[in-house]
């Protein structure tokens, strides 16, 4: 399948801006529910909120889960059929599962609905895929830094949006998703090129289709082992952010959700910033080993400064600067990138999108329980930012594995 009007578009702007939109979306899906999630749950279920709260869980780990398991598959696929069909259909499918949640009558037509979500939410490892087809060696870190910016655009954007639509009612934020879906669906089919080549073109595995068997194949290219291990441990540090923030900054600060609110969609459009426009000049300068290095160490940084905190104005004063460890990421995309050959580009960007599936699942659990742990009437120590010193620790550890990996890893 190609797209009409294919000479010349894979260097284009729109096929990039098709996939931003795709990757926003994604990352809108997840927060665009949330203000009307607790009240959708009582509407369809009833029970108390304590009950909604933990079928909310289940559906945000239902999500979680699908994508780990589904990101190697789609991108493996992509290697095989295209970038081109498996973008399409994902996001033709995303629109109708969103109008299923709109008009959804039970709780597990919901949960249902959910899991294919989650399914169609892997296509970032395709999206990136495609972005690394198109690129020079020296634009990788750059492409995948508007990846990032992306997310974090939708990671703003999603619950503003779904509290001010959730004024109109509890379905009305879903079917803003299936129509934001379907526009983007239509952009797609008309300005997408295929990237794919014979040259490129890899025939279909199974083990290179599901997590394990994917981690465990591109582990043996010289440097990749390594660098997942660091991509893991510095994404598991860094979702300390969404996972107890609203809680740290209430224990430690005092802060009303209001406040809180701001201080997010701040950390959002700085990470959106960083990634979408300083990562290209500082790449340019650095180079990605150094960024990597550079963003680690401002990390820990960052993490023992909230730790410590006491006034909730240096915390806001200093989140832009928080921020700056987004360039870690895709520096660390493109390392792996330019390690793995052109026909297992999609292969890889799946195996990043279940490692962090993985982090997203595991972090809400890790920081939570930490935070709980020393914050309790009977906890040995009241320490509110506990979860940011562990992160610290990981985030030191990734550090480490990055200085002793080999020359091959960059």
């Amino acid at each position: 399948m190609s797209a009409p009007g294919e000479a010349g578009a894979a260097t284009s702007r729109l096929p990039i801006l098709f996939i931003m939109m795709t990757v926003m979306i994604d990352s809108m899906g997840i927060g665009l529910i949330l203000p009307v999630l607790p009240d959708l749950i009582l509407e369809l279920n009833g029970g108390t909120l304590a009950a909604a709260a933990i079928w909310g869980g289940i559906l945000s780990t239902s999500f979680a889960v699908m994508q780990f398991l589904c990101g190697p598959l789609l991108g493996t696929l992509s290697d095989r059929y295209g970038r081109r069909p498996v973008l399409l259909v994902s996001v033709g499918v995303m629109a109708l599962d969103y109008l299923v949640m709109a008009l959804a009558g039970t709780i597990w037509l919901l949960l249902g609905a959910r899991v294919v979500a989650g399914v169609t939410a892997a296509t970032q490892s395709t999206a990136t895929a495609f972005l690394a087809d198109i690129s020079a060696p020296h634009e990788k870190a750059a492409r995948f830094g508007l990846v990032g910016a992306s997310f974090g655009l939708g990671f703003v954007l999603g619950p503003l949006l779904g509290g001010l639509l959730g004024e109109m009612g509890t379905r009305a934020p879903f079917y803003a998703a299936a129509a934001l879906a379907a526009l983007n669906l239509a952009l797609g089919w008309l300005v997408l090129p295929e990237t794919v080549t014979d040259a490129t073109r890899r025939a279909f595995r199974w083990r290179a289709a599901n997590p394990l068997g994917a981690v465990r194949h591109l582990g043996r290219l010289d440097g990749v082992r390594v660098l997942l291990a660091v991509y893991f441990l510095y994404q598991l540090a860094f979702y300390v952010y969404p996972a107890t923030w609203a809680y740290f900054t209430q224990a430690r600060f005092g802060w009303d959700p209001g406040l809180i609110g701001v201080s997010l969609a701040v950390f959002g459009i700085s990470m959106a910033g960083v990634q979408g426009v300083l990562i290209r000049p500082a790449q340019r300068r650095l180079g990605e080993p150094r960024m990597v290095q550079l963003g680690l160490s401002l990390c820990i940084a960052a993490f023992v400064t909230l730790a410590a905190l006491t006034d909730g104005r240096v915390a806001l004063a200093l989140i832009p600067a928080a921020a700056l460890g987004a360039v870690v990421a895709p520096s660390l995309q493109s390392l792996m990138s330019r390690a793995t050959p052109g026909d297992e580009q999609g292969a890889l960007q799946g195996v990043l999108t279940s490692v962090n599936a993985v982090a997203v699942i595991l972090a809400p659990l890790v920081m939570t329980g930490t935070f709980a742990a020393f914050t309790h009437p009977a906890a040995p120590v009241y320490l509110p930012g506990a979860a940011f010193l562990l992160s610290a620790a990981l985030v030191a550890l990734a550090l480490g594995l990055f200085l002793r990996r080999g020359p091959a890893s960059g």
